[in-house]
């Protein structure tokens, strides 16, 4: 029995699938052939598309990774499920294979994306254990309606099975070899691995607890450690977690890189984290710079409480001066990535939050304006329950997709206190410190958007590895 599963993702610089690399690596260990498609290493995509549906083995099913339904920037250009679809129309051209939908940026709006795209079935939630219980009913041994996870179409409409969130310690071991992470490693700069998923926070705009759960699932520290020595084999020495927080729960973090330092890792790798500044410690900040991290992203959003409140955040503005210290003295790198304009938002808000990071001093500093809405989260329901009183007007679609509805094209959130000159004080605000990445629509040299720039493909061709803001940094800087 084959499965052919096909990477969608193409943007630029490439990051590597790590979902497909750990869905094929669990397919196999179930006795299930793999074919892979990587569009993103396609010189010519169309026409390896073409070459790839031509050369299948009779697979049971197509699977169709979705990674990111667009690129989250408000004023962006990147949409890329009207890309997705047509793959789709091409691949029912070409062949009567069922195709099923799938990946993490399918899973935060997967009926939406359903209907759009017009796939057979769709998979909410992790594929290692539903994908091959798909393809063992669809080779007629069992009932497809049976899988956890699953959307299928019927004559009245969409039906779907709640999405089972498994138990990470019986992942077979991850050998990474699935997809050429020499490769992207060389053209993107950086590798990925995980240590849990899920998350348990409760920030009103994050599509994460929808897509991987609400419950926070850990990964065994032998195995992380394991991974990440498959991947320094193959060359790839610069990588990133790709957990929601990887500090939560600190006990496992904690574990976790005691496990990397046990085994001689932390000598050998440079990581980057995406980390909450709270809870955050002293010891945590020690272990991680001596298990290999050299860098922490901190989602902080806000340095005014009462917004960081209304966001659904549990830290405070001190908190926020307390973690940029931990880490300057532990020899961390860190970044603060900021999102203004959700509920509440007002100029002096703004103006406290600017001055805030300012004094905490982190290394970089990410401004983002107008919150991505997506279905399912808090914000959502809030939103829909202003459009209902007539009062949603803090509603923005920056680019008209024509015919494609709200919510499932990029639409956000900015409060109307705000108004567009927001875009105007924030860029006078920050101009001429070089800590801050500000993205203004109304100037494309303006843009920390990591897709397409320019600045951090060059970097990469250079030579520079790492996280994409401290590429810009050390570019900056003048710093390998």
């Amino acid at each position: 029995m084959r499965i052919a599963l096909i990477n969608t993702n193409t943007i630029k610089p490439p990051i590597a699938p790590i979902g497909m690399d750990y869905l094929a690596e669990s397919l196999a260990g179930c006795g299930i052939g793999v074919d892979i498609l990587d569009l993103c290493l396609a010189e010519d995509p169309g026409r390896e598309l073409e070459s790839f549906l031509k050369g299948l083995r009779d697979p049971v099913l197509i699977g169709i990774s979705i990674r990111n339904t667009d690129d989250c920037f408000f004023g962006g250009r990147g949409f890329f499920l009207p890309e997705v679809r047509g793959i789709i129309a091409k691949i029912k051209d070409e062949t009567r294979v069922p195709i099923v939908l799938g990946g993490v940026g399918f899973s935060v709006m997967p009926d939406e994306i359903m209907e759009f795209c017009g796939a057979d079935f769709g998979i909410w939630g992790e594929g290692e254990w539903a994908l091959p219980r798909l393809a063992e009913a669809l080779a007629g041994d069992g009932d497809p309606a049976s899988v956890p996870g699953l959307i299928w179409r019927s004559d009245s409409g969409l039906l779907h099975n709640p999405p089972s969130f498994g138990d990470l310690s019986k992942l077979p071991p991850m050998s990474r070899s699935w997809i050429d992470n020499p490769r992207y490693f060389r053209e993107g700069g950086q590798g990925g691995f995980e240590s849990k998923r899920g998350c348990d926070r409760r920030c009103i705009y994050c599509a994460d607890p929808v897509a991987k759960g609400r419950r926070i699932r850990v990964r065994p520290p032998k195995a992380v450690a394991d991974e990440v020595r498959s991947l320094l084999e193959q060359g790839v020495d610069y990588l990133h977690t790709c957990d929601s927080e990887f500090n939560i729960p600190e006990g496992h973090a904690r574990a976790v890189c005691e496990e990397l330092i046990r085994e001689g890792l932390g000598e050998r790798v440079r990581w980057y984290a995406y980390c909450s500044p709270s809870p955050f410690s002293e010891e945590l900040a020690r272990l991680m710079r001596r298990a290999g991290c050299v860098g922490i992203n901190f989602g902080v959003d806000s340095g005014d409480d009462g917004m960081l409140r209304r966001l659904g955040r549990d830290f405070s503005g001190k908190d926020l001066m307390e973690v940029a210290r931990i880490c300057r003295e532990n020899g961390i790198s860190s970044m603060f990535d900021l999102l203004l304009g959700g509920p509440g938002e007002t100029i002096e808000s703004v103006r406290k939050t600017l001055s805030l990071v300012r004094d905490a001093n982190p290394d970089c500093i990410g401004v983002s304006i107008g919150v991505r809405v997506y279905p399912g989260t808090p914000l959502f329901h809030w939103i829909q329950g202003m459009i209902r009183d007539g009062s949603g007007n803090g509603i923005r679609r920056p680019v008209d997709y024509e015919g494609i509805p709200d919510f499932l094209a990029p639409t956000f959130y900015l409060s109307p206190a705000l108004g567009d000159e927001i875009f105007g004080l924030v860029r006078e605000e920050v101009e001429g410190d070089p800590r801050f990445f500000f993205s203004d629509p109304s100037d494309p040299d303006r843009n920390y958007n990591y897709v397409s720039n320019d600045p951090i493909s060059e970097a990469i061709k250079e030579g520079y590895r790492g996280a994409y803001w401290d590429i810009l940094r050390r570019k900056r800087a003048g710093a390998g």
